[in-house]
């Protein structure tokens, strides 16, 4: 994710808000982050060595309550990334009617070079310097790019050790044994799942006649291309960091991702496996997978794939956002004078934060849910708040991402309010 991001992001509020009436307050508050920290992770390498890797934890907003957001692991963290993530997050939370505000944390890092123990050391070593940044009222992280329920795990314990206190609630995303919540690991990919059938069945559109491209086969775009198969669509394309596979006729979902595991050879928290090793089927680029024909376009991989420079080869009728930021601000303009759809980001894989906030919640009353009770609450919010969505970006002549982030804005507004904004300062007695 290059410098200027959250630059960008910034204009696409600066368009919504040509859509709604806000105080000047609400206004200036979410132009700027609350916090940001910088901080140095020492982390002793296998072979005695010392090495400082730099972290990040931006609280961008708390207006309707503690901040939310993952910590990813990546080579190309930055502040700006992190800032535009946790903006994001902001809008998502909104979104989905949550009682959070966005947060969003990483490590410059390539996680895949380290061993697991210095992958522990590197996590504890975070909560370290964190510590007094983060809790279960202030700002909950939780996973992202190349962090999972080990890593929580690590970070929730090392925060309940800096606390001499147990706290699951720190960090959601967590081991279920540690206080996690069942439907954690397949929210997003349901989430998504869920927006995807509403929004079809208001285009009137059978998901059997659907041909779908996913570009990143991880934990969300291989459990969603699994459940839009078991729906009878045809998915005619994947792909991972390595590469793609495309077959016109439709791939065997389940057949791909066992294939995958299959050859994962590395036993580490960090595996090998792609799904180029899958038979019968060409090979194909992340690059062309994104200008195939098809009705859905998923992009579930990382930030800025769809830009000024392929829009105008796009030719997917709509697409799903599963990851964040894939699509930017030059590109969406090109999309929309071809008249193609994009469900936004913030609602679109909305279903990870959706169940983080069911596990906090969990968490705080030291009651845990079965994993139908988790789907069921999942389904419930998304389809009402798709249909929301979707209903105000008919009524309003607008894009579904200015929809979202108006529906958004309208919660923002209602928090703002009620702590006393201009208008109210102004009148007199």
């Amino acid at each position: 994710m290059s410098d200027g991001i959250f630059l960008d992001a910034r204009k696409r509020l600066d368009a919504a808000l040509q859509h709604v009436r806000l105080s000047p307050d609400t206004v200036e508050r979410l132009h700027y982050p609350k916090s940001v920290l910088k901080v140095s992770v020492p982390v002793r390498m296998d072979n005695g060595a010392l090495k400082i890797f730099p972290g990040y934890r931006v609280r961008y907003d708390d207006t309707r309550g503690p901040a939310k957001g993952g910590i990813r692991y990546h080579p190309n963290v930055s502040p700006d990334e992190v800032t535009s993530l946790a903006f994001w997050m902001t809008f998502k939370c909104a979104v989905l009617n949550l009682p959070f505000g966005g947060g969003k944390g990483g490590i410059t890092v390539n996680p895949k070079a380290l061993s697991r123990t210095e992958l522990e050391r590197l996590s504890r070593g975070y909560i370290d310097a964190v510590a007094d940044f983060i809790g279960p009222d202030i700002d909950i992280p939780a996973p992202d790019v190349y962090t999972n329920q080990m890593i929580m795990g690590w970070m929730m314990d090392q925060y309940s050790i800096i606390k001499r206190r147990i706290t699951p609630a720190v960090i959601t995303g967590k081991p279920l044994s540690m206080g996690g919540s069942l439907g954690r690991e397949t929210a997003t990919a349901k989430g998504a799942y869920h927006a995807i059938r509403v929004m079809m069945k208001r285009k009137n559109r059978d998901l059997k006649d659907l041909r779908v491209a996913i570009q990143g086969f991880g934990n969300a775009g291989a459990e969603l291309a699994e459940m839009l198969f078991n729906d009878g669509c045809t998915i005619v394309a994947v792909s991972d960091s390595r590469g793609g596979i495309f077959k016109q006729d439709g791939l065997h979902i389940p057949t791909v991702r066992q294939r995958k595991k299959a050859t994962q050879k590395l036993e580490a928290l960090y595996a090998d496996g792609s799904v180029l090793e899958s038979q019968d089927h060409d090979r194909i680029t992340n690059e062309e997978l994104l200008e195939l024909d098809v009705d859905l376009l998923i992009p579930a991989a990382l930030e800025g794939v769809i830009t000024e420079h392929n829009a105008g080869r796009i030719k997917a009728r709509t697409i799903i956002e599963v990851a964040n930021g894939p699509t930017t601000g030059a590109a969406e303009a090109i999309l929309a004078e071809k008249g193609i759809d994009v469900l936004p980001d913030i609602l679109a894989n909305a279903g990870g934060v959706t169940v983080s906030y069911f596990e906090w919640v969990q968490n705080r009353q030291g009651m845990y849910w079965t994993e139908e009770e988790v789907a069921q609450r999942l389904e419930q919010r998304m389809v009402t708040e798709t249909e929301c969505v979707l209903a105000l970006a008919e009524e309003k002549g607008v894009t579904l991402r200015l929809a979202a982030y108006i529906h958004a804005l309208h919660r923002l507004e209602d928090a703002s309010a009620s702590r006393g904004t201009e208008d109210y300062f102004r009148r007199r007695a």
